[in-house]
């Protein structure tokens, strides 16, 4: 059997719900993607092309900082990534934390918390950011409240140990 990491970042808390849930499932450990400056409300303004998250998903190439590089990526065999969808994929600070550690020989899921929208090119654009991964899976999207069944049974589908 695995040791599993359930890696996730959660702007408005969401994302943190439900991989705690996860990690319970699994039983696995967590860490919190954190960026250097947390956002505000306003930061999250979408409908403001100005706002700090429309600014960074305006730029393919933004990679906005961790508050820390301290998760022990090399103690896990399988990651659990989660994260909100933003304007269709990942938000950056995602590739981010990718680009920060090693993750060769691992596997990585990943799943995400949305309001409507699916994972759109989402994997497509993590992809570049970690290369040495040795396995990805695009896992699911939830919307609204999750139980704990829906999530049971979501990982008992998973193609991983």
């Amino acid at each position: 059997m695995s040791k599993k990491l359930v890696a996730y970042f959660s702007a408005g808390g969401t994302t943190r719900k439900l991989a705690n849930s996860l990690a319970e499932i699994l039983g696995a450990d967590t860490y919190e993607i954190k960026p250097a400056t947390l956002y505000t409300g306003k930061d999250l303004n979408w409908n403001n092309s100005q706002s700090r998250s429309s600014v960074e998903m305006a730029d393919i190439n933004s990679r906005p900082e961790l508050s820390d590089k301290d998760a022990n990526i090399a103690d896990y065999d399988t990651i659990f990534l989660g994260f909100p969808i933003w304007w269709y994929v990942a938000p950056h600070i995602i590739n981010s934390f990718l680009e920060s550690y090693d993750f060769s020989g691992k596997v990585i899921v990943i799943f995400a918390t949305s309001g409507g929208s699916g994972f759109g090119e989402t994997l497509e654009q993590l992809k570049p950011s970690c290369v040495d991964s040795t396995l990805w899976i695009q896992g699911k999207v939830f919307r609204g409240r999750v139980d704990q069944k829906t999530l049971s049974d979501w990982v008992k589908s998973l193609p991983v140990e």
